[in-house]
């Protein structure tokens, strides 16, 4: 059975910061994923700012949406 916990590193050990059920003395496997740093991390909106820039022409979107909005889908009145 398989578990994920949040540790820390200090001191050359890996300290728990959770309470893990397990027999003293058990053998285990662990996976070290290292957790970027708070400033190392981009906000999602500033990540992405720009990622379209040259991909489309957006004065054309533009304009397809404002004529797309005058095209009525709606069946005739009988």
């Amino acid at each position: 059975m398989g578990q994920t916990i949040r540790a820390k590193f200090a001191e050359g050990m890996i300290k728990p910061l959770e309470k893990i059920d397990l027999a003293e003395g058990k053998e285990i496997t662990i996976t070290i994923l290292e957790l970027p740093t708070p400033s190392n991390q981009k906000d999602g909106l500033d990540a992405s700012s720009g990622g379209w820039n040259g991909l489309i022409d957006a004065e054309q979107l533009k304009e397809n949406i404002y004529a797309d909005r005058l095209i009525s889908t709606r069946p005739g009145v009988a």
